[in-house]
């Protein structure tokens, strides 16, 4: 079993609120969103997994060349849930998950870093937090792999953090991308607007 936690970034969503696929939107340098999480994600922790739905299928050559592995989630349209147990079910012998959203491209590499040097060192389950609100990503460790796996709705994994608060480590930061998402085309602009 690797003691680097493994990241599982979650891109299967229909972004409905959002017109078009919001992953595909360009965000720093011009880079579609998908990709510049992914490419943070996969500097920290190389092993990564990308959970996409059929419509990204023509994105997992460029993934790959960005060293994630590529797995496509037959029901996204059940819900987040259904992506998380289908990350956690393609890496099940790794020593824990960091969790990421596609939609939040503005984390810094350094605040993935903290989180999966915290899942390394022992922790059961880190999120970060800016200014007392809870972020993402969020991390979990191998014990938690037969809950995460059996997750099935669009809540993700908020009823295991619920139902384990006492084993949850906030870890301040301030990094405000970390409870910045982008729903609309209008998050991007403001975003890019405030310096992120």
């Amino acid at each position: 079993m690797s003691k680097l936690p493994v990241g599982i970034l979650l891109a299967a969503g229909t972004s409905r609120r959002f017109g078009s696929n919001k992953l595909l939107h360009p965000v720093t340098n011009n880079t579609p969103m998908l990709l510049a999480v992914a490419q943070k994600l996969a500097e920290v922790l190389p092993d990564s997994i990308t959970v996409i739905n059929q419509d990204l299928m023509p994105y997992k050559q460029q993934l790959e060349q960005l060293g994630m592995r590529v797995v496509v989630n037959k029901h996204s349209n059940r819900g987040m849930g259904s992506s998380i147990a289908c990350g956690i079910r393609a890496s099940q012998d790794a020593s824990g998950w960091l969790i990421a959203l596609a939609d939040m491209p503005y984390i810094r590499i350094e605040t993935f870093a903290l989180l999966a040097h915290k899942l390394e060192n022992g922790a059961n389950i880190v999120a970060p937090t800016i200014e007392q609100q809870r972020g993402h990503p969020v991390g979990f460790s191998q014990r938690f792999k037969d809950e995460l796996i059996a997750l099935s709705d669009d809540v993700g994994a908020r009823k295991v953090i619920a139902g384990h608060q006492n084993r949850l480590e906030l870890v301040p930061t301030n990094d405000a991308g970390v409870i910045l998402d982008i729903d609309q085309e209008s998050d991007i602009k403001e975003s890019m607007g405030s310096g992120l």
